[in-house]
């Protein structure tokens, strides 16, 4: 049986992917910052698909807990981590973060520096156990740089390259990173924004993830029309796409 780590297990994606695993057998570990939440997922996924689940609780932003909160956790298996999967993200307000140091630093805290203090730990995890995988979920959005969401996709584009350098790092340890691109996705994280179209269900995107990691991808646009999409908007000439509302 594996077993599977989900952080920020309380995200519509985290909980779409969580339930596409435990659908597979897989026992999982849910962690996230909200205790209460965290119980009544692991409850209904267990009794649901049968698997084990449990719990741990998490703040992403709070680094210096996170070895100590994670081995313990980890410890606390039954058998080894099997892989990760780090669905950590805040979209946060862009206008504001432009006048708002406080808003702009919270948007690239939670989507650059806690995912890589997380990956961090989880990377050597499993470096150390020469197997596994660690899927992050980035997003298209950090292919190039829009004037609506440039704090959101900065740190994602560095999220991104960090997924890069650490894939070429674990591939001699048997140890698989799949960075993950979803589009636009109806969350509530997403729900009211103006300009979103082609929305995915999370549940689709929940099926990709898991598809992703069990079919070898290192790389996975999320529905995978927007690879298309992206390497279109990628090819604009800076001079045109400076001009553009986007």
């Amino acid at each position: 049986m594996a077993t599977i780590l989900i952080l920020g297990a309380t995200s519509a994606i985290a909980r779409a992917t969580a339930s596409e695993f435990a659908a597979h057998g897989a026992n999982l570990l849910l962690a996230g910052r909200d205790a209460a939440e965290l119980a009544a997922v692991a409850a209904d996924l267990g009794l649901r698909y049968g698997v084990h689940t449990q719990t741990c609780r998490i703040d992403a932003l709070d680094y210096a807990s996170h070895p100590a909160v994670l081995d313990a956790a980890l410890a606390a298996l039954d058998e080894p981590l099997t892989g990760a999967v780090v669905a950590i993200g805040y979209l946060g307000d862009q206008a504001a973060g432009q006048s708002d140091w406080d808003e702009a630093r919270r948007i690239l805290d939670t989507n650059f520096t806690a995912c890589v203090s997380l990956c961090n730990f989880l990377a050597n995890y499993l470096a150390e156990r020469r197997s596994g995988f660690l899927c992050v979920i980035a997003s298209v959005a950090g292919d190039r740089g829009r004037q609506s969401n440039y704090l959101y996709g900065a740190a994602k584009g560095g999220l991104a390259i960090y997924l890069q350098g650490l894939r070429n790092r674990l591939h001699a340890a048997g140890v698989r990173v799949i960075t993950i691109k979803p589009g636009f996705v109806d969350t509530p994280m997403t729900f009211g924004r103006p300009g979103m179209f082609l929305v995915a269900s999370p549940e689709a995107v929940g099926r990709g993830i898991y598809r992703a990691v069990t079919r070898g991808k290192d790389v996975a646009y999320l529905p995978w029309f927007w690879w298309g999409i992206m390497l279109i908007i990628k090819s604009i000439p800076e001079r045109v796409f400076k001009r553009l509302h986007l």
